[in-house]
């Protein structure tokens, strides 16, 4: 989940604003590797069960069984859940656009390409972001900064796919697209809490929009036949840990992440998660990348570090409000 962050003093869900850069706590440092490790894992995750059940079910059962374990939280802290129709509305919206349509294009990208792969292009989310924002807030607009920024994140992109790929349009190439089409999804998704944000504890936001979800994927789930009884405890494996782990337990660690470090602080697990990836599907299939994949990587963190702008404003000044949110 990316639209919210934490307002320490409240624990509500805000709209991403102005912030003062804050130094990094070694216990943050910790969460923030550890949350890196978790989102990095899941790509290897999303390999392993696709193959075992398939797009859709994958996804369902992902978001359906962390959305339990998010229940579960709020219930066990007492924290109100929303009883206007309009929220719920806005979380089964939430709910596709934030996570049953881009966890799919995920998924989907993943039987065609890499997982070190996908997380690289995945990356891409907050430049996307920052573009779309651009588009739809007058408040929002590009700067030279930030432009930069996009330019240097486009033209990683590119390298990453590469235009002769694009051309050829091979299966490959259009596995790419699918997780660009995801990271796009997440882009319009965060114009989209911005303008019906709920007001509710993050907590009851993940819950809610992990709930919406998984009404929007269950149904293709259901219409797959797939059978789940066929599958080995290696495939219920990686689906314990993408739906416990990769969502539930993320979440709570990026909540708790954001109200120790801040929203802008947080955002540097963007830039370790494709690393983590890369070296996870190394390990785990043998995945090697081409070095253009390398390059365009280098290009697309050069372009959220400009965004982002403390390298340019430097420590222990006020951090610019067009912070980088976190991709996942």
């Amino acid at each position: 989940m990316r639209s919210f962050r934490v307002a320490p003093e409240r624990g509500r869900c805000e709209r991403q604003g102005t912030m003062s850069e804050r130094p990094i706590p070694p216990a943050a440092w910790i969460q923030i590797l550890a949350l890196a490790l978790i989102w990095g894992g899941s790509f290897p995750g999303n390999r392993i069960a696709v193959a075992a059940f398939g797009v859709a079910p994958t996804v369902a059962l992902r978001v359906g069984l962390g959305a339990l374990v998010m229940w579960s939280v709020v219930v066990a802290r007492g924290l109100p859940v929303p009883r206007r129709w309009q929220a719920w509305a806005m979380f089964v919206v939430m709910g596709a656009m934030n996570t049953a349509v881009p966890f799919a294009l995920i998924v989907w990208g993943q039987t065609r390409i890499d997982s070190g792969l996908a997380a690289i292009l995945n990356a891409s989310t907050a430049i996307l972001g920052v573009a779309v924002a651009a588009i739809a807030f007058r408040d929002e607009r590009l700067g030279l900064r930030k432009a930069a920024g996009v330019g240097l994140g486009f033209a990683g992109v590119a390298t990453v796919i590469g235009l002769h790929r694009l051309a050829a349009l091979d299966p490959a190439s259009v596995g790419q697209l699918a997780v660009l089409g995801a990271a796009l999804s997440y882009a319009f998704a965060g114009v989209v809490a911005r303008i019906g944000a709920t007001g509710c504890a993050p907590e009851v936001a993940a819950a809610g929009m992990l709930s919406g979800a998984t009404l929007v994927v269950a149904p293709f789930a259901l219409a797959s036949g797939v059978d789940l009884g066929a599958a080995a405890p290696r495939d219920w494996a990686a689906i314990a840990y993408l739906s416990t782990t990769a969502t539930g337990l993320a979440y709570l660690l990026y909540f708790r992440l954001i109200a120790l470090a801040g929203a802008g602080n947080t955002s540097l697990v963007t830039l370790l998660v494709a690393p983590v990836a890369i070296l996870m599907g190394a390990l785990m299939f043998g995945e090697t990348l081409p070095l253009r994949a390398w390059a365009g990587f280098c290009l697309i963190a050069a372009g959220l570090a400009v965004i982002d702008g403390r390298l340019v404003a430097g420590r222990g000044r006020d951090k610019p409000r067009d912070a980088v949110r976190p991709a996942r």
